[in-house]
């Protein structure tokens, strides 16, 4: 993590956010938290994401999403030179439809 945003605030949002239990539950936080246009934002980043992950082509992805070349690029860097927080998350939703196709 880049120590530069690293605070007490965060952590505390980071806290309060694994905390919620529920997509209803996030809906209602974020809700109160964000903006609509902010909320926006970070979906069709994720969203970005796991186009890439994909292999999507950047053409596929601006017809989809509406992102713009800028956000793909900036969220493609993000994959391959980032935190690797996409890569968790991406690998954790996988493990969860493999354990629920088991089911």
């Amino acid at each position: 993590m880049n120590n530069k945003l690293k605070d007490k605030n965060l952590d505390f949002l980071f806290k309060v956010i694994l905390k919620l239990e529920t997509v209803e539950e996030c809906y209602d936080f974020f809700e109160d938290l964000c903006t609509v246009p902010e909320l926006k934002a970070l979906s069709q980043r994720l969203h970005v994401a796991k186009m890439l992950d994909s292999r999507r082509v950047y053409s596929d992805i601006v017809q989809e999403t509406g992102a713009s070349t800028a956000t793909i690029s900036r969220v493609n860097r993000s994959l391959n030179y980032g935190c690797d927080g996409y890569r968790i998350v991406f690998d954790r939703l996988e493990q969860d439809e493999q354990e629920n196709n088991e089911e």
